[in-house]
């Protein structure tokens, strides 16, 4: 009576994709199986037209199993790949959550071509999650979850994770579905987020979605895996991408990064500031002996450079950072090079120019957008 899914469940139920146990009997805390999700996603697409013939005999250990019809269903509609179960379907397992993005995911792709679109173009975003920075998510599992989380079927948990390996609830179900069941009727690109994870993914930057910047006619993409060296040869550095966080412009979007890089406080400090929070990602690779932040700071003079991020939310989520005491033995531990995030604040009125150059002779410019 009390649940925090209450309303959520009695919907699924009333729709007919849930069933309670009898007796008044939902179970919210009970985990969801496989064989339980199958018959539910296949429950809730049933709109959906087959991606190819009707399956019938999909896994050799569902013969005789209550779900045989339902699992059968959803391979049909593209949501299960027997290729990922070449030891059999275990209906009865727990499904994990890395599971459930999938299945959702592949279901999305078997329905519209936009969708695989955006899996293509999510192949090298970044998750606004702790898995993402450490110990990293492998290129083959990331578009499926940038499509559950770009569409807000699945969200991170308060402690910054996905939960990967996570098992899920018949509550957490019931509110999952109801989701799915909006987002089969809405076309890809009204998902602002989803917009979001794919320009992160082909240009490395969200600039231009979450701010009045722009890189114009060059690319931070053009520049993402380049080397700069320090110009007082202590050491180089090679960049990789640019998230930017709206705390100013309440005409573009709220970055969905933005509890990754900026506490409450952050945010609100810099509210209206007329200033663009920008946090780059940066391999440094220290060359000189004792190598300090110093040498790091006073060896790029260009926009490819960044201050210390100190607000802490890194111990949260697992990524790197510039220290802000003993840098030398910092750099020490790190003689092969060291993936980190910095900051800078950029102005939005039109007099600003920012320019990263990098030793190829290849560049990006950051000014204001024109339009």
């Amino acid at each position: 009576a009390n649940h925090w899914a209450k309303s959520a469940i009695e919907s699924a139920v009333s729709k007919g994709y849930f069933k309670g146990y009898g007796n008044g009997l939902f179970k919210p805390n009970a985990s969801v199986t496989r064989a339980e999700f199958a018959s539910l996603i296949s429950r809730v697409a049933k709109e959906m037209p087959l991606s190819e013939a009707g399956a019938t005999d999909s896994f050799k250990d569902l013969e005789g199993h209550w779900s045989k019809a339902e699992v059968d269903r959803a391979v049909s509609l593209g949501f299960i790949q027997t290729k990922d179960y070449p030891n059999g379907f275990k209906p009865n397992t727990p499904i994990t959550r890395e599971e459930m993005a999938k299945w959702m995911s592949s279901g999305l792709m078997a329905s519209s071509e936009e969708y695989k679109k955006a899996f293509v173009e999510t192949k090298e975003t970044l998750l606004p999650v702790k898995e993402a920075f450490k110990p990293g998510i492998a290129q083959a599992k990331l578009p499926y979850l940038a499509i559950a989380m770009g569409t807000n079927l699945m969200n991170g948990f308060p402690d910054g994770s996905f939960g990967m390996d996570k098992t899920t609830t018949r509550a957490e179900s019931s509110a999952i579905l109801l989701r799915l069941e909006n987002v089969l009727k809405k076309e890809v690109e009204s998902f602002a987020d989803l917009n979001e994870l794919r320009m992160v993914g082909t240009k490395k930057t969200n600039l231009e979605l979450v701010s009045s910047l722009t890189t114009g006619n060059t690319s931070i993409a053009d520049i993402s895996g380049k080397r700069k060296t320090f110009r007082n040869g202590t050491g180089s550095l090679v960049f990789h991408r640019l998230i930017g966080v709206n705390v100013s412009e309440s005409k573009k979007k709220q970055s969905i990064y933005t509890s990754v890089f900026m506490t409450e406080y952050g945010q609100e400090k810099y509210k209206n500031s007329g200033l663009l929070p920008v946090f780059k990602e940066i391999t440094i690779y220290p060359k000189k002996q004792g190598f300090s932040i110093g040498d790091f700071k006073n060896g790029v003079i260009d926009k490819t450079s960044g201050m210390t991020i100190t607000n802490k939310l890194n111990e949260k989520y697992g990524y790197e950072v510039l220290p802000t005491q003993d840098s030398v033995e910092f750099f020490a531990k790190y003689r092969n090079g060291v993936k980190i995030w910095v900051l800078e604040y950029m102005g939005l009125d039109d007099k600003e120019f920012a320019q990263f150059d990098m030793d190829d002779g290849s560049y990006a410019i950051i000014k204001k957008n024109a339009k």
